[in-house]
């Protein structure tokens, strides 16, 4: 049948063609660039014909019969319209649509990826710290802060409830001086957290509500203190 539709090209450009055959060859078409140039080819012919020069007017009795005929006969040929171009570009919108979309999963699930990743080496992290033989917990209203011999720290948080929309928690180390920061993290059920710097005997953990990325220095009273 392929071989047949490569021979509808002329019907399909003078719209001589069944709803059905021209359904059938526009399915061929986005697919046979061979039959896209000779269509194309037609197209130019019939541009080249539209500026031809007029001929001679044929005579009056010509005139009438040609009229006569055309009347009754069923008129079978319309002005040539390039139908290809639509399902072409149906074609072409539905790949770039396609594209975009693989795009956008591809984007997603690496972020989902990235954050999964980071959790894991969190998770990891305050696992380490926990099970460390030197570590020592200091328990507050709200849950514990693990500090190892070396200065390591982890904060573990029962019952937080999320940040407002555009804000994050914030831990800070304060060992007299200014508060250095810590880590940004969410809320949940249970919330650990690794802090970032050490924890020495003597200083404070604090935390607060900050804007989301996190501040260089709080803007907010600590909502939770704790010392080591």
């Amino acid at each position: 049948m392929e071989t047949d539709l490569h021979d509808l090209t002329a019907a399909y450009a003078l719209d001589a063609l069944s709803p059905e055959e021209a359904r059938e060859y526009e399915a061929h078409l986005a697919r046979c660039e061979r039959c896209r140039a000779e269509l194309a080819s037609f197209s130019e012919a019939a541009g080249a014909l539209a500026y031809a020069t007029e001929g001679p007017a044929p005579p009056p009795e010509l005139r009438a019969r040609i009229l006569q005929q055309a009347q009754r006969e069923r008129p079978n040929v319309a002005p040539l319209r390039p139908r290809w171009v639509a399902p072409v570009a149906a074609v072409a919108a539905v790949a770039a649509c396609v594209a975009v979309g693989l795009g956008i999963w591809a984007a997603t699930l690496s972020n989902k990826l990235d954050r999964r990743t980071q959790e894991l080496g969190r998770e990891e992290k305050v696992a380490a710290i926990l099970a460390a033989p030197s570590s020592r917990s200091i328990s507050f209203g709200r849950g514990v802060l693990v500090v190892t011999k070396s200065g390591e720290a982890a904060l573990v948080v029962n019952h937080l409830r999320q940040p407002a929309q555009g804000k994050t928690y914030e831990a800070w180390i304060s060992s007299g001086g200014a508060p250095k920061r810590a880590g940004t993290f969410g809320g949940g059920k249970v919330v650990t957290v690794p802090l970032e710097g050490s924890v020495r005997p003597g200083a404070s953990v604090l935390v607060t509500v900050e804007r989301s990325g996190g501040v260089d220095a709080p803007t907010q009273k600590p909502f939770l203190s704790v010392q080591s």
